[in-house]
């Protein structure tokens, strides 16, 4: 028997319709962008509306999720507007205080894509009860709320508390 395992990680993207949260996921596993893309159920930078719900949605994933050792992370996206109503300071301050990864990305210029998965599932292998075992029924959430600070690896776009 192969001592490699595979290993699935459940990633759940949330957030208000239209802030790219489906760009973000197409820009990551193909490189690729839609200008034209359906809106579906992240923050979006140029919509506070967008960032003022974001407590909305952590009530929803406290509600249905049964797991208490969630990483999450907050992106702020489409970055690569003029017309920004939510300052990157306000983002930071939301994640360090709802204890989530930050961190502001363009899925249309793919600023912060690659960082935003990458610190996502080092995270994970950081948190070990999140990804040994495959029967948990939530594990990982990727939404677009701000977290923590620190990685320079990133290119000062991602944060870690």
């Amino acid at each position: 028997m192969d001592d490699d395992v595979l290993t699935t990680l459940k990633i759940l993207i949330i957030g208000e319709s239209g802030v790219g949260k489906s760009s973000l996921l197409l820009r990551f596993t193909d490189d690729t962008f839609d200008p034209e893309l359906a809106a579906t159920i992240v923050y979006d930078v140029t919509k506070r509306d967008s960032f003022t719900k974001l407590g909305n949605w952590l009530n929803e994933l406290e509600t249905y999720c049964t797991r208490n050792d969630l990483v999450k992370m907050l992106v702020g996206n489409k970055i690569d507007k003029d017309n920004r109503e939510v300052d990157r300071n306000e983002g930071l301050k939301f994640a360090r205080k709802h204890s989530m990864l930050f961190i502001e990305a363009s899925a249309k210029t793919r600023d912060g894509v690659q960082c935003a998965f990458e610190e996502l599932v080092e995270k994970i292998l950081q948190t070990p009860g999140l990804w040994e075992s495959s029967t948990q029924s939530c594990g990982v959430q990727l939404s677009d709320d701000p977290q923590q600070q620190g990685h320079g690896a990133c290119g000062g776009y991602c944060s870690l508390l």
